[in-house]
């Protein structure tokens, strides 16, 4: 999909999001919304990935299906959005957000063990990046987690942040850019 595609896909997109960001957490029954994401670290690159709705560098993951727990999640997640299989080699942290989308997202340092690289329709690009110059295009909240991640700290951490109108604004910010520029912005680094 080219350039007009991914701009005439706002509207659609942004009334999703911003559904599931003001309206669904607070209806929705099985409690407050629980992700799991992964650092994938491969000496001293990090592998990052375009989400197809909200467009923007990421970490990999996503929700967990009932009654699943975080670490099976995660493995699944990263399989389905990048090809590889990982292996968890430890928490980084707890991040609770509150504001827009409240969730917590639980991160894990992970481990490349086989599977063959590969972009998906839920993440349409994904790629390795130095840990030292992620692009300037990857969403600010996952800044902390892979500063975290990096400083390779002896206990997991636990991150209150509030995402609010500044928060919404970067998001769209980066988005904009990634859709006017076929999603090249900031993937130099």
């Amino acid at each position: 999909m080219g350039r007009l595609g991914r701009l005439a896909q706002i509207v659609p997109s942004y009334t999703v999001i911003a559904w599931n960001g003001l309206v669904s957490p607070r209806t929705h029954a099985r409690g407050p919304l629980v992700v799991a994401q992964g650092i994938v670290i491969d000496g001293d690159r990090v592998l990052l990935s375009v989400r197809h709705d909200l467009r923007g560098w990421e970490l990999p993951g996503g929700n967990l299906n009932l009654g699943e727990c975080v670490e099976d999640a995660l493995r699944r997640e990263i399989l389905e959005e990048t090809g590889l299989v990982v292996e968890l080699q430890g928490r980084v942290g707890d991040y609770v957000r509150t504001g827009f989308l409240p969730h917590t997202a639980h991160v894990y340092r992970c481990r490349v063990l086989g599977g063959e690289l590969r972009p998906s329709a839920e993440t349409p690009k994904v790629a390795w990046f130095p840990l030292d110059r992620v692009p300037r295009t990857l969403f600010p909240w996952y800044r902390a987690p892979l500063a975290d991640a990096a400083a390779n700290l002896p206990e997991p951490v636990t991150r209150h942040e509030y995402n609010g109108v500044a928060a919404i604004w970067a998001g769209m910010s980066i988005d904009l850019r990634m859709r006017l520029s076929d999603d090249a912005a900031g993937s130099d680094a």
